[in-house]
């Protein structure tokens, strides 16, 4: 394959990629009553909390253009094992986020309203960075693009189904933390604002724990289509290594600034209580889940999303809920314990998928090398 061939193949990767996530944004974009009320309905909280949510809703909901196509944009460039660009693009997203925060709630004294607001910018400016690095190679792109060869019905189809996998799989991520955020709001607004407390350390560890996860699909992918054994193996040992020190040092750091961080972030002593006696709970997190997180880059590299999707709904419905369903009367350490199975069970779930398939997943890829075995 030439240079122009492989031109053409990513930018009509890219284009359908975009086509798709504005079409779903739009879905979005239209449904988004509907999809309130739903929502709220599950939700189930006090009056004046949803009052302010669907606030924060009604606003935030306008950035799903941005986000979905940042999504494209950033998976693109990691397809072509370029961190530089997603990295600039996170990063410029955030601290506009952070200096809009400031800006319209510290200075024009804006609520709910100047949150979300600042999220939405956010986006759109992040979104507008994307386009313009990807704009660097829009003269090669323009040539390449062939709209009989971008509506081909099996290059969509394919790229939905995999798709569909991958949003299943985000889907039970984000029903998991929303159950456990409804269900930690019903032992009263202390203990639900000490889980988000602690649950912004999980984001944030989640956060540094994909970078490694989006290192390993490039470099499984790479490894996988050059049928190279040894990058493999190379790019899982030294992946999963940096993503153990990493997740070690999240739970010392835990361990021995959690409650300073706690401090730093409310001054409430109400709430500080019961993220200190929660606090545990966060410190083994990062050494049970970064498994689950490496594996996710892991999977989606060996083009595994059936199998990622699979082993999920595994740890939803056989472990996270029924875990939860028994130690209700453990209460908000029962939401912590089923959580904390939940994690532990995907990463040993997809390690031993993982395991027992290599084999044959190994001779399917490299049939064709001799000496794999």
């Amino acid at each position: 394959m030439d240079f122009f061939q492989d031109s053409e193949s990513r930018c009509l990767i890219l284009v359908r990629a975009m086509a798709l996530a504005v079409s779903i944004s739009l879905v979005i974009l239209l449904c988004q009553k509907p999809i309130a009320t739903f929502s709220f309905y599950l939700i189930n909280c006090d009056s004046s909390i949803q009052a302010l949510a669907q606030q924060y809703f009604n606003i935030r909901i306008w950035s799903a253009p941005a986000t979905l196509a940042q999504y494209v944009i950033l998976g693109w460039f990691l397809g072509r094992q370029n961190t530089k660009c997603p990295l600039l693009i996170v990063i410029t997203t955030n601290l506009c986020n952070i200096f809009l925060d400031l800006l319209f709630v510290m200075h024009y004294g804006m609520q709910t309203e100047g949150v979300a607001l600042a999220s939405v910018l956010s986006e759109y400016t992040g979104l507008a960075l994307g386009l313009m690095l990807i704009a660097r190679n829009r003269s090669r792109c323009s040539r390449a693009i062939c709209w009989s060869y971008l509506l081909q019905i099996d290059k969509i189809k394919a790229m939905m189904l995999i798709n569909s996998h991958l949003f299943v799989r985000t889907l039970c991520l984000i029903f998991t933390f929303s159950f456990f955020t409804v269900q930690g709001e019903k032992f009263g607004t202390a203990i639900l604002a000490a889980n988000a407390i602690l649950m912004h350390f999980q984001t944030f560890m989640a956060y540094v724990l994909d970078g490694f996860a989006h290192a390993a699909e490039a470099l499984v992918g790479r490894a996988s289509g050059a049928k190279n054994k040894a990058l493999l193996q190379q790019s899982l040992r030294t992946t999963g290594f940096w993503s153990l020190v990493v997740a070690l040092l999240f739970s010392l750091t835990f361990i021995v600034m959690g409650k300073d961080i706690i401090n730093a972030l409310t001054h409430l002593p109400e709430v500080r209580e019961p993220a200190y006696e929660y606090l545990p709970w966060l410190t083994i997190l990062p050494l049970i889940s970064f498994y689950s997180f490496l594996m996710d880059g892991v999977f989606i590299g060996a083009t595994l999303s059936r199998q990622m999707r699979d082993c999920i709904l595994i740890s939803l419905f056989v472990v996270f809920l029924p875990v939860w369903y028994y130690t209700q009367e453990m209460a908000n350490h029962g939401l912590w314990l089923a959580l904390s199975l939940f994690m532990l069970f995907r990463s040993l779930i997809m390690a031993g998928y993982f395991a027992h398939y290599r084999k044959n997943w190994y001779r399917k890829v490299y049939k064709d090398c001799a000496g794999w075995e």
